[in-house]
């Protein structure tokens, strides 16, 4: 739709798969075809997995792209949108415990600027390691992208675990509300709600318990006790157990979340999520070091001027920066405060 494919090398910067997904969302944003080289190169297995491959075929079915090299194990991968992306209802399964939540990231940004509703279906894995957990996104993403304007609401109808998968999760998306002139998230302003998920599939339930009862100890002594606990017999076809910890601000949100595995005590657990809620609380940032790089896409995308604050520079989020420009012509710029335990990512001439 626009000319020549821009290069991209996927070996650059954090040198993931997050390279791969930003560019798909925003080719399908703009039609502006692409070439990704050396993807994922300094992997221990490099090249697309399965759950890349998802993502390709997902982000070609909205704009009926042009695909070559979407298998398993490729280096290389043209993309080429022939039209705009189209509203309508989608499944997509990853096959393995490959993250959902991944490649719902991926399509939410072109379906979300659209001006009739979508229906969507993943089934893969929803609580997997190295992947924003479901609830994570439900709770911590989702809530700042809405603060943009996107219309967006998603179900969990089965949890997945690595290595069984089989998760599934649905989400509707309808067209968006205008965005804000301008989106400040320096200042975070007071906490205002702190929420704890304890759960558990296929083990006793004593272990979500004791995950939950350490949880609330923790942040107790902390001095941020939780408003609002959830604990959870999970349907799943596997096994797994899972923590998060969510706090949301006046104008800021940030999460911690921990997988159990066989032999991981269920009080590791609750406390490696818990020190990560505290880390961030304990920082001057308005968004975790996490939502900080999943929101450079949706913020780009609605166009507005914008500047956030976060713990600390991730690669992460000079990956995504480095990705979306050669999309976007947005010139984005990060201040480090190191004496205020913050960074201040901005951009003045956002413009999708």
């Amino acid at each position: 739709m626009h000319g020549e494919p821009v290069v991209i090398d996927g070996s650059q910067g954090e040198g993931g798969g997050q390279i791969l997904r930003a560019a798909l969302s925003l080719s399908v944003h703009t039609g502006r075809p692409f070439r990704l080289i050396r993807i994922r190169a300094r992997r221990s297995n490099p090249g697309l997995r399965p759950q890349h491959v998802t993502a390709v075929r997902a982000a070609a079915a909205l704009c009926n792209a042009r695909v070559e090299g979407d298998s398993v194990g490729s280096h290389t991968l043209l993309f080429e949108p022939t039209r705009p992306p189209k509203p309508g209802s989608y499944r997509f399964d990853v096959g393995t415990a490959g993250a959902t939540t991944l490649i719902l990231e991926t399509i939410l940004p072109p379906l979300a600027e659209l001006d009739a509703p979508s229906w969507v279906s993943l089934t893969g894995g929803t609580h997997v390691p190295w992947s924003p957990v479901y609830h994570y996104v439900e709770r911590v993403f989702l809530p700042a992208v809405r603060a943009l304007g996107w219309d967006v609401s998603t179900t969990i109808k089965r949890w997945g675990w690595y290595p069984r998968g089989g998760g599934r999760i649905q989400g509707v998306i309808r067209p968006p509300n205008p965005p804000p002139e301008r989106v400040d998230w320096v200042e975070r302003g007071a906490l205002r709600h702190v929420w704890l998920l304890s759960a558990s599939s296929n083990l006793p339930a004593h272990i979500r318990q004791r995950q939950a009862k350490r949880a609330q100890q923790r942040l107790r002594e902390a001095g941020v006790p939780p408003d609002e606990v959830e604990v959870v017999d999970a349907p799943s076809p596997g096994v797994g157990t899972v923590v998060v910890v969510v706090g949301t601000y006046e104008r800021g949100w940030g999460g911690g979340a921990a997988l159990g595995k066989k032999g991981k005590p269920a009080e590791r657990v609750a406390e490696e999520a818990v020190d990560a809620f505290l880390q961030f609380h304990r920082s001057r940032g308005a968004l975790d070091v996490h939502l900080a790089d999943q929101v450079i896409v949706p913020l780009l995308v609605r166009g507005m001027p914008w500047r956030f604050s976060t713990p600390h520079v991730t690669d992460h989020l000079r990956t995504v920066i480095w990705l979306s420009q050669h999309f976007v012509p947005a010139r984005m710029t990060i201040e480090e405060y190191h004496e205020e335990q913050r960074v201040i990512v901005q951009c003045l001439n956002s413009s999708s």
